[in-house]
């Protein structure tokens, strides 16, 4: 069956920004133009938002509480209304959930909408193995993820920091599961980061994935008031590469993706908003500058590798 994409716009901005009800009518919409309906009610939902560093969502960098509670209510209004879910994140290099999780407005959510915050690095682990590009990665992956019911993921709509070799990185639902691995010190996977982000969607399958692009980020920050939604972590992640102006062709996570299985842009079918229209207001960010930040990041990452002891991990040699 052809992937099919939705694209969303909420109602909007006034001064103050989108207001909860045009967020909540985009996200509703997009999950309805993407057709996805679970089998059974679900009874056990993770959802899993990009919580970067302590960054509020207004800057671009992270998940808006707002669209995670739009799809709890899209959940619990359509699918199931006693499912029990859980917003659930690991600890980063730079980041500790349970800090996040109250600066982010996570602790407010989960009151509001009574669902439950979960530290996936305290979560029971699998060690998984798997072939990339001819060559074995190892991860460990938590296993509420793969026993839950539906699993949803929220990325954000943004270019990533850094590119590998001549290849765009940006960050958006294949991204969003390395957010999942079950490693603190996830820096030491950076300089193959493209074969570890698909090893880790080879494992961890979404059911669905609705992308954050309320405020997106480019060159900078940019209202865009959209959401993206799909099953297919390939297929969504290549409009969402087309609305920021690049050729999903040149973003190698995609193409190694397609390559390995995890989904495909074979027979892409796009409903609801115009995506050139869209990337004609995404602040595009330079390659050059990607190129450049690259080789800089690379450098210190490696000398933090030196200075911790810290070292990328045999399975990726």
């Amino acid at each position: 069956m052809a992937p099919i994409v939705s694209l969303a716009r909420a109602a909007g901005p006034t001064r103050a920004g989108f207001e909860q009800g045009a967020i909540t009518e985009a996200v509703h919409r997009a999950l309805d133009l993407a057709g996805y309906s679970p089998q059974s009610p679900p009874q056990t939902v993770a959802i899993k938002p990009n919580l970067r560093f302590y960054w509020d969502h207004s800057t671009g960098e992270t998940t808006d509480p707002r669209v995670v509670g739009a799809v709890i209510d899209y959940v619990r209004g359509r699918w199931n209304p006693e499912a029990r879910i859980s917003v659930v994140e690991t600890d980063a290099s730079s980041m500790r959930t349970r800090y996040a999780y109250p600066i982010l407005g996570y602790d407010r959510l989960a009151t509001e909408k009574d669902v439950e915050l979960v530290n996936l690095s305290e979560d029971e682990m699998l060690e998984t193995q798997t072939r990339v590009s001819g060559r074995t990665v190892s991860l460990p992956v938590p296993k509420s993820l793969l026993d839950a019911d539906l699993f949803v993921s929220c990325p954000k709509l943004k270019v990533g920091p850094f590119a590998g070799g001549n290849a765009l990185h940006i960050t958006c639902t294949l991204k969003n599961l390395y957010g999942c691995i079950g490693k603190r010190r996830k820096v030491v996977y950076h300089p193959r980061v493209n074969e570890v982000i698909v090893a880790v969607n080879k494992h961890l399958r979404p059911h669905v994935h609705v992308v954050d692009g309320i405020v997106a980020l480019g060159s900078r920050p940019v209202r865009l008031g959209l959401i993206i939604a799909g099953t297919d972590a390939v297929a969504v992640d290549s409009v969402a590469a087309r609305v920021m102006g690049y050729n999903p062709g040149a973003v190698k996570q995609i193409t190694l993706a397609e390559r390995e299985g995890v989904g495909t842009r074979r027979g892409l079918v796009i409903t609801g908003e115009d995506v050139r229209a869209l990337a004609r207001e995404f602040p595009k960010r330079s390659q050059l500058m990607f190129k450049l930040t690259w080789n800089l990041q690379l450098k210190m990452l490696r000398a933090y590798a030196g200075l911790t002891g810290d070292a990328v991990p045999p399975a990726l040699d």
